[in-house]
């Protein structure tokens, strides 16, 4: 699927186009950012009132995976692509302090964002690896839940991805995460086009490619739902979404006993 994909190339636009969203929120994307979009996705405004304003101004998500994560005091929870930190700080609010929240993302510039920001708001349940979702850099049956939003497109190797998140959990654990998907397969020119894959276009499987990527990795499949409130805002991606039926979910599933 992705031969001519220049991964190297990928890498650098990903980072390039994410050190961006964490140093200047205000700046124009493919996606919309911040605490409008967050509110619009269902996060409930008084947990984002315990969030720092500045991880919230960077928030790119694509949906609200906390709505099937079911979150409870004292789990241990790991975030796939943590970015700057909002999904980090609403997860350590669910978990109490009697829990914690671990982040993995490969961009410096958020990581630093995201541990500045966890240490100046007390956030002591919260900690940021630099790592690859492909490889990482934990034990096995460390986490009781991992969540991601909008950030597993990004990936060349979902299927690793997938293994992975498989691996880190404990047995009974689960998966809630947020993504985008299309409808139809993508043609070769977007799909080897690192910018569209960084706008988090290039990279969308098909819906029932993914979902099956997920239940190769070993579990079971739960719901999926479609975020209506999400949209593409510039014009080259809000095309392929039209044409291509690209779209956000969120999807549950569990690792079996």
């Amino acid at each position: 699927m992705t031969d001519a994909l220049d991964t190297q190339k990928l890498e650098r636009e990903v980072k390039s186009m994410y050190r961006d969203v964490a140093e200047t929120a205000d700046g124009e994307f493919h996606f919309e950012t911040g605490r409008e979009l967050a509110e619009r996705l269902g996060y409930d405004p008084d947990v984002l009132a315990y969030v720092p304003d500045a991880a919230i101004e960077s928030f790119a998500g694509v949906g609200h995976p906390f709505a099937l994560a079911d979150l409870e005091p004292g789990e241990a929870v790991l975030d796939l692509g943590s970015g700057s930190g909002t999904d980090l700080f609403v997860a350590a609010i669910h978990v109490t302090e009697t829990g914690t929240v671990t982040g993995v993302d490969m961009t410096e510039a958020q990581i630093e964002k995201a541990r500045r920001l966890a240490d100046e708001n007390l956030f002591h349940n919260v900690s940021i690896r630099q790592g690859r979702i492909e490889d990482l850099p934990f034990d096995d049956g460390t986490f009781d839940v991992v969540i991601s939003n909008g950030v597993i497109n990004l990936s060349a190797e979902k299927d690793r991805v997938f293994a992975e998140a498989n691996r880190v959990l404990r047995d009974g654990g689960r998966l809630a995460i947020s993504d985008i998907v299309s409808e139809r397969q993508l043609p070769e020119r977007i799909k080897n086009d690192a910018d569209l894959w960084a706008a988090c276009i290039g990279g969308a499987e098909q819906a029932e490619s993914y979902t099956s990527l997920v239940e190769d990795a070993g579990f079971e499949f739960g719901q999926v739902r479609v975020n209506d409130g999400y949209e593409f805002i510039s014009e080259q991606a809000a095309n392929a979404c039209q044409t291509y039926g690209v779209k956000s979910i969120s999807l549950r599933a569990d690792k079996p006993t």
